[in-house]
């Protein structure tokens, strides 16, 4: 069956459509250039782009995929993440926390919500944001 045609069902194309988009979304978030960590509700990373794996993971005989997050943590920054997930879980509208500045970088670090269709909590990110002005030309593809 050809991708969104009219010969498929609607169920169909959502299913063609959902497995493309999983396939273009994985591709976009592995190849981005910030690192990302994602983590369940258990505090256990369950996905670490390349960056993060090139910043965080020094050691290659000592995976950080299926670890638990809290154990890289200080006890006050284990606060801190607790208060962020439960406030994450009072509201739909609860998403993006400043988690804290990165100066080496000159980089701001969030810790934000990941939510499934209905708004429910399903886990958490980091991501980053550069606090430069970029200063290429737009759209320089030279």
């Amino acid at each position: 069956m050809e991708l969104g045609t009219d010969k498929m069902t609607e169920k169909e194309k959502e299913d063609e459509y959902g497995a493309v988009r999983t396939y273009i979304l994985k591709g976009m978030i592995e190849n981005a250039d910030k690192p990302i960590v994602i983590c369940d509700l258990d505090y256990r990373i369950i996905y670490l782009n390349k960056m993060a794996k090139a910043m965080y993971q020094k050691d290659d005989s000592k995976p950080l995929l299926g670890t638990m997050l809290r154990r890289y943590f200080n006890e006050e920054d284990k606060s801190k993440l607790v208060m962020t997930i439960e406030w994450f879980k009072e509201s739909v509208n609860n998403n993006k926390v400043f988690a804290f500045y990165d100066e080496a970088r000159n980089t701001d670090v969030y810790i934000k919500a990941a939510r499934n269709e209905d708004g429910e909590l399903i886990g958490f990110y980091n991501y980053e944001e550069l606090r430069s002005r970029e200063t290429g030309r737009e759209y320089d593809m030279d």
